[in-house]
């Protein structure tokens, strides 16, 4: 089978090869109707650039790059869905990249990173989003970033968000309304922005309905189904336990219902629970999650095209999309 061709594009759409090329290129001041000749035509041929040709040929590498440091898996995945997704429909590639925060030395590990790969920017993950040596080391070498939901660092960068504060505090609404009283939080990692954002913003939703801040017992985990099982039996455990526990992602929340079981308590007969992320889990354990669907998919792509794209120019921008708290079964009356 003979490989469609970018002459065959310009033939199909009646237009010069340069133009096919700069259509495919995202360069500016292309005409609208000649942009969606080409554009019809390479659908109709489905013609698939080859980014090597195209790396060789300019000063792109035509890919676009990942960084995170995040112990939950349906968060990652999802990540990468939306950013792949995002970066197919533009004939780029996506390269994904761990590092580890906890280990130190991030220079280093940024260095050796960025020594074997060129990239024509980088999408950060919460916790890498506020880590200031990541971002130091991206700027040295003149590679653009957009971050997904940062704590920190405001106006520093292009920045793709939900509020997560305003979010927590309707799951704490929730909760409230329902009678609860006994509340606790199973927090993520003190140095994750986003895990400080719904922890502050369920305590602000119980201030606001009248409750105390002393009111909400918190409990340290790492967003992993380990770390809410344990923290989980820590708090169910105790004297005069919570009635109703928010963990700060699904994962965690999981682990929450895996201690309730081995406590031969009941969800949400003796204890309600609600997640954040309305991740695969959340349907998956019964009673399903109540939990807030972030849309995790979305963010991504619309970070990865703002790379693509390169919108917005030098003037750091801010999205901000919206969220949906989902109310499942898993929180009952106190």
């Amino acid at each position: 089978m003979t490989r469609t061709t970018i002459i065959d594009v310009a033939n199909a759409a009646g237009v010069s090869i340069k133009t096919v090329s700069r259509v495919i290129n995202r360069e500016p001041n292309v005409r609208s109707a000649m942009k969606d000749k080409v554009e019809a035509a390479i659908k109709a041929l489905g013609f698939v650039p080859n980014a090597a040709a195209r790396s060789l040929a300019g000063s792109r590498s035509y890919v676009i790059g990942t960084i995170f440091d995040n112990p939950s898996p349906s968060y990652i995945v999802s990540l990468q869905r939306g950013a792949m997704k995002a970066c197919r429909d533009a004939g780029y590639h996506l390269t994904i990249e761990e590092i580890n925060l906890a280990a130190g030395q991030v220079a280093q590990q940024m260095a050796q990173m960025l020594e074997t790969s060129r990239m024509d920017g980088v999408l950060l993950s919460p916790p890498v989003t506020d880590c200031e040596p990541v971002l130091e080391a991206l700027e040295a070498k003149n590679i653009p970033y957009v971050r997904l939901t940062p704590a920190g660092y405001a106006g520093r960068s292009h920045e793709v968000m939900s509020d997560d504060a305003a979010a927590a505090g309707e799951i704490a609404r929730h909760l409230w309304d329902l009678g609860h009283r006994r509340l606790a939080v199973v927090a993520g990692p003190a140095t994750h922005g986003a895990s400080k954002l719904r922890l502050d913003g369920f305590i602000a939703g119980i201030v606001a309905m009248g409750g105390d801040a002393k009111q909400v017992r918190v409990a340290q985990g790492d967003f992993s189904f380990k770390s809410g099982m344990v923290a989980g039996r820590k708090l169910l455990g105790a004297k005069n336990r919570p009635t109703a526990i928010f963990a700060s992602n699904d994962d965690m929340a999981a682990g929450v219902f895996s201690a309730a079981s081995q406590l031969e308590l009941k969800i949400p007969v003796d204890v309600s629970v609600a997640g954040y992320d309305d991740s695969a889990i959340a349907e998956l354990v019964w009673p399903s999650l109540t939990t807030v669907r972030q849309p995790i998919i979305d963010m991504a792509a619309e970070a990865a095209r703002m790379l693509i794209e390169r919108r917005g120019g030098e003037t750091p921008h801010s999205i901000r999309m919206p969220y949906r708290v989902i109310i499942r079964q898993s929180t009952g009356p106190a």
